[in-house]
C-alpha cells in the first residue's frame, strides 16, 4: 500500500490505515467509509457524544459499550464496531475525528481522487454542487469530491480548501480586507 508518509506518521493515521488494510482485505471500504461518515455527523450533532469520546473518566468497558451501541444504531458494519471497540479499549476514542478524516484520505488517494471542503453562507443546490465539482475537476485534473458546509458568518461567497490549499472568496474576507485597506 503507498499511503502518504505524513498520514500514517501520524496515531490517528497509523489506526486509519490499518482499518483501511483490513477493510480492502474484506471487500468493505465503502461501507466502512460509509460507517465513518454517519459516526462523524453523529459525533457533529451530539455534544454528548463529542463529549463521550474525550471524557478521560468514562472506564474502557463503558466507552466501548457506549460507542458500539452508537455504532449498532447506525447500522455500521461489525468491521467498524470491532475498530471502534478496540478503540474504546485502548483509550483512543478521543482521536477517533482524526482516524475518520486519515480514513477519507486514504481512501481517496486510492481512488486517485481529491476532497474539496467548501463552506458557503447558505446551503447550495445540487445544481451549484455539480458546477462547481466540474469546474474543480478541471482546475485539479483528477476527480474531486466535494464535502459542503454551511457558515452564515461568511455572509456570501465560498471558501474552497483541497488539501493545503484555500480559495477564500467569501463576502467577509473582502470587507475584512477592504477595511484594513481603508486603515491604511
Amino acid at each position: 500500500m503507498d499511503n502518504s508518509g505524513g498520514i500514517t506518521a501520524s496515531l490517528a493515521g497509523r489506526y486509519a490505515s490499518a482499518l483501511f488494510d483490513l477493510a480492502v482485505d474484506q471487500n468493505q471500504v465503502t461501507a466502512v467509509e460509509g460507517d465513518l461518515d454517519s459516526l462523524r455527523e453523529a459525533i457533529s450533532a451530539t455534544p454528548e457524544l463529542a463529549a463521550l469520546l474525550k471524557d478521560p473518566e468514562i472506564s474502557r468497558r463503558a466507552s466501548g459499550e457506549a460507542i458500539v451501541a452508537v455504532a449498532t444504531h447506525l447500522g455500521a458494519a461489525d468491521l467498524t464496531k470491532k475498530f471502534l471497540g478496540t478503540l474504546a479499549e485502548n483509550r483512543r476514542l478521543a482521536k477517533l475525528p482524526e482516524m475518520i478524516r486519515a480514513f477519507h484520505a486514504i481512501a481517496a488517494a486510492q481512488r486517485g481522487e481529491v476532497t474539496a471542503d467548501v463552506t458557503s453562507a447558505h446551503a447550495l443546490t445540487d445544481t451549484q454542487i455539480a458546477a462547481l465539482t466540474a469546474k474543480l475537476t478541471a482546475r485539479e485534473g483528477r476527480d474531486v469530491k466535494v464535502r459542503t458546509s454551511v457558515d452564515s458568518s461568511i455572509l456570501g461567497g465560498l471558501i474552497v480548501k483541497i488539501g493545503s490549499q484555500q480559495i477564500d472568496g467569501s463576502i467577509r474576507t473582502r470587507l475584512n480586507s477592504l477595511a484594513t485597506a481603508m486603515k491604511g
